[in-house]
């Protein structure tokens, strides 16, 4: 019974994921000190001030790390 249930609730949970629409959530933002990190949902902001978004709208992690790996070589990032 329990692994029934198990199995019916991951079947429910990758139809939802299937279904969903894909967005494009993340974003490479600089703070102050020159410090980059990738963000992973670019409507969201950082709690504090002192921060600008150095790229937005990129549709999965692998394009959000390449972004950060171009500005550190271009020396915008640290």
């Amino acid at each position: 019974m329990k692994r029934s249930a198990l199995a019916l609730g991951l079947l429910a949970l990758a139809g939802t994921v299937a279904v969903s629409p894909a967005r494009a959530d993340f974003a490479v933002i600089k703070f102050e000190n020159g410090y980059c990190q990738i963000w992973w949902d670019s409507a969201n902001k950082p709690w504090a001030g002192g921060w600008t978004k150095i790229a937005a709208g990129l549709p999965d992690y692998p394009a959000a790390w390449a972004a950060l790996a171009n500005a550190q070589a271009q020396k915008v990032c640290l």
